[in-house]
């Protein structure tokens, strides 16, 4: 190396400073250090003003500069050359003594070289390197290089130095003068280049950032006092990648969507123009760079002090409308962003309501599940940041198909009861807000769904009721919560604990069998107990059948195990024994090898379920405390919510809920005494319930508490015989289930009633009825004798053959039913007439003295004078349905009984069924639910499912689908029955559900209305009734059942009517159904031609056994009839005005309807199309005026509806309900099925008939009324010949449905092109009516 002459680079002679000799290489370094420390102390000490030693020390400064002290190896030589050049720079500022720019270059790279020194803050140098970053900031001595034309790699060097160096030893001021010096760079230049700017940006990415943290924080300081000098520069960088798409301007390009959350964190007005471009980016045809953007913008928009939704409006709207992208990721990504922005942002949760709205429904089960999500993070931070419309999206999303959805909106909604609600942890304004979701979580418990029940179960014990709390306070929890709770959330809840019982009662039956000594037929009871509590009681049945008997087989082999099982469900268990018992055996059943064990998961849900967590006689005692507080008014009721009578009413059922499922807890003096109290008290209800408790609890009552059993006595026979009818009834099955003496105790209550029976006081003969039949069916050994002399002497003869009342007909209102409340005392006193003879009947379950054969008369009289038995006209047309309902729900019940089934005729069988189409709504509804109760449970023979064919004729859209609901519901437990029971095979003509078709088709062969055997309207009705039970059996071809539906028919085909085998007509009817029932069948399915499985069974009390030498292949109906309903072309529409038909006898006179005009109608357009049956009982015209009638009505208003041929409206959409059980699903709709002949109209289509037309219309003679009920005697033969009238319906006849309902359904209505004669005729005689009407 060339060491430095004594003279400067200009030939100067070098001066010193004093006591510093000559500086040359020939010294050693440390005698060079020691030289430099005093020439550092010389500069150091110089200030600007001293322009003599300026100009004296100017050689030595430039030789400072030279080569060898730039390039000098020594660390410590570098360090204070380094310090005298910026005391240089400072001392001749603001000209630098150096003219050469690449001097000025190598300089400043060398002190940026020295300011790497300042990492190390314990280094005995520090304080110079200090000194060296002081002086450079404070005189700004960088700024010598915006002269020079490559000084961006020097400010690029100094730049990255310093934010490398930068750590978390450095003081403030260190960090402040890195900021001064960086930010005078900035400030002062002409413009921040791209590489300058990465420099920067770099420290941003959160790579680097989490490296280090100082470097960030400085990056951060500086931008923010830069922003304004620095936004054009960055606007550049962005615009130039995200619009122009020009990536290789920088590195940083891939982060520039990090880059920008940074910057709007450090500063919002650093990417005011970037803003816009971002826009622009959110609409790329790209999915994962719109990804990227959503994510970036939802940081932006989520951050907790962010205000850009506020101020850039337009990109917020682009963004929302993100919510909606084609790319699931996006969506998802959106959804995700609306929790922090509900929790951060709440003024922007109307924007976001209607977006999340519209995701809930998303096709995507995750974006479901995360909108369900969001809504509950904001929710239990603050319920205020969610309003009612999103904790409805939840609400929806409790009944979602995906089952982690439907879990997912469960659980968070309990959370929220609990948080709200059970800790009040906001205010009772907040409690009332969530107040609905325990009725919600309950309800689903009507879902089909075990996983549903299981996880309701879960929810009330951990969040609705937690069973880990005190026992008063757990039991107050529960008093009030089902005070609170309405009544499908109420029933739900006696359900669950239904339910659990019978889980119960199962465990207990399959420990009872380990008892058993080994054989085959335990060994096949304890299966067949397994598979029961398996598939019925457990989440994802095959891999619970399996777990079960594993389970099984643990505990045949541990007795202990056994042992506490059966502690569990004892019914002395206390609820913290079964927590013990569940913890011991989950313990013994553990694997700790197998973390995840899915067997123990298993048991853990059977042992929850079965483990009484919340009753026992700890409990009890404290429900009867709460109960006698709310008696006393010195309970919290008001403050609870509830009112005290709501609140005593509500205990009592509760208690009487739990007395069946916990009866043994109630077993203490204690209870009992309060109970008696409330058998005191004025509220009927109260007092039925307390005698329903004592009923299921008090079977020790009679040995152990003997003065509880003195007070009761005379109580239960005050209420047997003086109480309300429902009292009486309790109190008679109380006295036959606790007392060991029940013979004398009913015969002390039955001897006084049955001779105090008056039928001129109906009012008091309602509960002595109830009374009387309730202890003949108990006890019929003692009381069926004498019950016979008072049936045949009074209930007969008396009150039932007597109308003592004269009523108007039709009432005051002209109604077809009435409340409970306005029913005349005789007809409820006649109804429970009805019911006492089905209760003598059950209790004696024998007909030998022939008592059932009159029975069954008499009530199918009743049903054929339409409830009028006398025919005298004195009983109300509201009061005739009720009786036409008690007879025909009296005859289901008598078929419940083998004995009695036998016995029905097929006659008595039609007309119980024509009930179901009863002209009243709540006939019809009632009986239909009584008929789908009965079949659920199997009481009734299947023959009975086939009455739900005639539902097809229903004008009711909600009483259709109800139909056919059950329909579904019976034929799933049927096939389930026969699944689970092997024995079952053995009856199957009695139990499958496809044998159901015979007597289908035997119902509508004898149906009233069928009266012409090739009328084209008459067998579109009979085929829509085939289809509306087809359709439902042939939804799965199981065990090829479509041919074993078609060879049923194609048998009965080859048989003849057993109730009129030699009766030409009625054959030819029977085979024309077969024949419509074929069509059916073949051109809706496809395997139908296939063989059949097995050879189907008729039963032979409908059909005669098939004749063997003859073949019947003949097709009876006519081409045309069969094209026709081939071809489903339209049919003309008929007249629905005259749908209410009467309910006929053979022999007897149709009846004309005498309907009168309306001028309105509040006719809804919301059913679906359906068309009327033709007329029934009198002549048929296809032709004639469409009309409308308002049901429940004796005297139908009428309304014309008059439009032309070819207007057509489509029916509005039915609306979203929730259903019960058995209608949650929502009703198909089908071309053929259960549609009525209606052309769709909505109320806007009504037409009115001028005012001044009806004075030429009123003089249309009135037809005379036909009377109800059998015709006398003497005119028999007259109305026989009319009956044999071709053109009139013969025979029996149904009291036909109305067309518009006075329900809770909508009607349908009928919009049709009428014929001018026939609507001028119409309208004559329609006028008359009001005339006749207003007289």
């Amino acid at each position: 190396m060339a060491f430095p002459q004594p003279k400067s680079a200009d030939g100067k002679i070098i001066i010193y400073p004093p006591g510093v000799k000559e500086i040359t290489d020939k010294i050693s370094n440390d005698e060079l250090v020691k030289r430099l420390k005093m020439v550092v102390k010389t500069f150091m000490d110089m200030d600007q003003d001293s322009e003599d030693e300026k100009q004296q020390y100017l050689p030595l400064a430039l030789h400072l500069a030279s080569e060898f002290f730039l390039r000098n190896p020594n660390k410590d030589v570098r360090l204070l050359v380094a310090c005298c050049l910026a005391d240089i720079f400072r001392i001749y500022a603001p000209e630098a003594p150096y003219t050469s720019h690449d001097k000025l270059k190598d300089i400043f790279m060398f002190i940026t070289r020295q300011l790497k020194g300042l990492e190390d803050t314990k280094s005995p140098q520090f304080n110079r390197y200090f000194y060296l970053l002081e002086n450079l900031a404070w005189v700004k001595s960088y700024n010598i290089c915006f002269e020079l034309e490559d000084c961006n790699e020097i400010f690029i060097q100094l730049f990255r130095t310093l934010f490398s160096v930068i750590n978390n030893s450095h003081n403030q001021k260190v960090q402040m003068h890195m900021l001064d010096l960086m930010s005078s760079i900035i400030m002062e230049g002409d413009g921040v280049t791209q590489d300058l700017l990465d420099s920067i940006l770099i420290n941003l990415i959160p790579a680097h950032k989490n490296m280090n943290k100082q470097a960030y924080d400085l990056a951060k300081v500086l931008l923010k006092r830069t922003a304004q000098t620095i936004e054009p520069c960055i606007a550049s960088f962005f615009n130039q990648v995200l619009v122009l798409g020009k990536s290789s301007v920088s590195d940083l390009s891939e982060h520039v969507f990090d880059l920008i959350m940074e910057l709007f964190a450090i500063d919002p007005h650093l990417l005011l123009s970037v803003m816009p471009q971002l826009e622009f980016k959110l609409k790329s045809n790209d999915g994962e760079e719109r990804l990227a953007v959503v994510r970036l913008l939802a940081k932006l928009f989520g951050a907790k002090d962010s205000e850009l939704a506020t101020q850039n409006r337009p990109l917020w709207q682009c963004f929302l409308g993100r919510f909606n992208d084609i790319h699931v990721p996006v969506r998802l990504e959106c959804v995700k962003f609306a929790s922090h922005c509900l929790m951060n942002h709440p003024d922007l949760a109307k924007d976001l309501t209607e977006y999340l709205k519209v995701r809930s429904h998303d096709p995507e089960e995750a974006i479901r599940h995360d909108v369900i999500v969001t809504i509950i993070t904001a929710g239990k931070k603050d319920l205020s940041l969610v309003n009612d419309q999103l904790l409805g999206f939840v609400r929806e999303r409790t009944l979602d198909k995906r089952w982690r959805v439907r879990k997912e909106a469960m659980m968070g909604l309990a959370q929220l009861y609990k948080k709200y609600c059970l800790h009040a942890e906001a205010g009772k304004e907040a409690a009332q807000k969530v107040n609905w979701i325990k009725d919600k979580l309950l309800h689903i418990y009507y879902q089909n769904s075990i996983d549903d029940k299981l996880l309701v179960e879960k929810i009330f014990a951990q969040y609705l009721v937690p069973h880990n709390l005190e026992t008063e306070e757990r039991m107050k929890c529960l008093y009030y919560l089902y005070a609170s709770l309405d009544p499908n959330a109420v029933k739900a809840l006696n359900e669950m604990w239904k339910c659990q019982n019978m889980l119960r009662s199962h465990v207990r039956e399959l420990l009872d069998l380990h008892k058993q000594p080994a054989s085959e037929a335990n060994n096949t009871a304890m299966f067949a107990k397994l598979m029961a509590i398996a598939t019925e009681n457990l989440p994802d049945p095959g891999k619970a059948q399996d777990f079960m008997k594993k389970f099984n087989q643990v505990l045949g082999d541990d007795e202990r195990l056994r042992a506490q099982l059966e502690l569990l469900i004892s019914p002395a268990c206390s609820c913290k024994q079964a927590e013990v018992c569940v913890r011991e055996i989950t313990r013994k059943l553990a694997n700790p090898k197998q973390p995840t064990n899915p067997f123990l998961e298993m048991v853990k849900f059977l042992l929850e379920r079965i483990a009484p967590v919340h009753i026992d006689s700890e409990a009890i005692s404290s429900l009867v405390k709460l109960m006698n507080k709310s008696i006393e008014g010195t309970a919290d009721d008001e403050e609870e919510g509830v009112t005290p009578d709501s609140a005593i009413r509500a205990g009592l059922e509760l208690l009487k809920v739990l007395s069946f499922t916990h009866p043994t807890s109630f077993h203490s003096s204690e209870t009992y005494e309060s109970l008696l109290q409330c058998l005191k008290m004025e509220d009927d209800k109260v007092a039925e319930a307390a005698i329903q408790i004592f009923r299921n609890t008090g079977h020790k009552i009679e040995t152990d508490l003997l003065q509880i059993r003195s007070t009761l006595i005379p109580i239960l026979h005050q209420k047997a015989k003086r109480g309300t009818p429902r009292q009486a009834k309790q109190a008679v099955h109380c006295i036959h289930a606790i007392f060991t003496n029940k013979e004398v105790q009913l015969a002390q209550i039955f001897e006084p009633l049955s001779k105090s029976l008056n039928a001129d006081t109906p009012e008091q003969l309602i509960t002595p009825l109830v009374s009387l039949g309730h202890i003949a069916m108990l006890a019929p050994d003692q009381f069926a004798s004498p019950m016979k002399s008072v049936v045949a002497n009074f209930i007969v003869k008396d009150l039932l053959m007597n109308d003592r009342v004269c009523q108007f007909p039709g009432g005051k209102n002209g109604k077809l039913w009435t409340p409970n409340e306005e029913v005349s005392p005789e007809v409820l006193a006649k109804v429970q007439a009805i019911k006492l003879l089905v209760r003598w009947l059950l209790g004696m379950k024998n007909n030998q003295s022939k008592s059932a054969n009159s029975t069954l008369r008499l009530l199918s009289a009743m049903l054929v004078s339409e409830g009028d038995l006398t025919e005298q006209k004195k009983i109300s047309k509201s009061d005739m349905s009720r009786l036409r309902l008690a007879a025909g729900c009296a005859i289901l019940k008598l078929a419940q009984e083998p004995c009695y089934h036998e016995i029905i005729t097929p006659e008595q069988f039609q007309l119980c069924a024509l009930v179901i189409n009863d002209e009243c709504y709540q006939v019809r509804q009632i009986f239909a639910l009584k008929l789908h109760k009965a079949l659920g449970k199997l009481l009734l023979p299947l023959e009975y499912m086939a009455v739900f064919a005639l539902c097809a004729k229903d004008p009711v859209k909600e009483r259709r689908a109800h139909a056919r609901q059950c329909l579904l519901k019976n034929i799933s437990i049927r096939r389930e029955y026969i699944k689970q029971n092997p024995m079952a095979h053995e009856k199957l003509l009695s139990l499958l559900p496809e044998y159901v078709v015979p007597y289908t088709v035997h119902l509508l062969a004898h149906d009233p209305d069928f009266t012409k055997t090739q009328d084209i309207e008459q067998l579109r009705d009979i085929k829509e009734c085939l289809w509306f039970m087809l359709e439902v059996l042939m939804t799965k071809n199981e065990n090829n059942s479509h041919a074993f539906i078609r060879k049923m028919v194609e048998n009965i085909k080859q048989t003849k009517d057993a109730q009129a085998p030699d009766d030409g007509k009625m054959n030819e009817k029977l085979y024309i159904v077969c024949d419509v029932a074929l069509i059916v069948i073949t051109t809706k399915s496809t395997t139908y031609n296939l063989d059949s499985p097995k050879d189907p069974v008729l039963p032979t009390k409908f059909f005669t056994p098939p004749d063997k030498d003859s073949s019947n292949n003949k097709c009876y109906l006519s081409d045309e009839a069969k094209t026709l309903l081939l071809t489903g072309k339209p049919k003309p529409a008929t007249v629905l005005g005259a749908v209410n038909k009467p309910l006929s006898a053979a022999g007897r006179r149709p009846q004309d309807r005498t309907p009168v005009l309306e001028m309105g109608s509040n006719i809804s357009g919301n059913s679906e199309p359906s068309s009327p049956p033709p007329n029934r009982g009198r002549e048929q015209n296809s032709e004639a005026p469409e009309t409308e009638i308002s049901e429940n009505e004796e005297n139908p208003v009428i309304l014309l509806t008059v439009v032309p041929a070819k207007t057509e409206k489509k029916d509005e959409p039915v609306r979203n309900k929730e259903m019960s059980s058995e209608q949650s699903l929502p009703p198909q709709t089908s071309t053929e099925r259960g549609k009525k002949r209606t052309a769709p109209a909505g109320s806007e289509n009504i037409q009115q008939i001028p005012e001044e037309r009806k004075s030429e219309e009123s003089t249309a003679p009135v037809p005379p009324k036909a009377r109800r009920g059998r015709p006398p005697k003497a005119v028999s033969e007259s109305n026989t010949a009319k009956n044999s009238d071709p053109n009139k319906a013969a025979g029996r006849g149904r009291k036909r449905v109305a067309a518009s309902q006075e329900g809770p359904a909508e009607p349908e209505t009928t919009n049709v092109k009428v014929p001018k004669q026939q609507e001028t005729n119409v309208k004559r005689a329609s006028a008359q009516r009001q005339m006749d009407l207003q007289r």
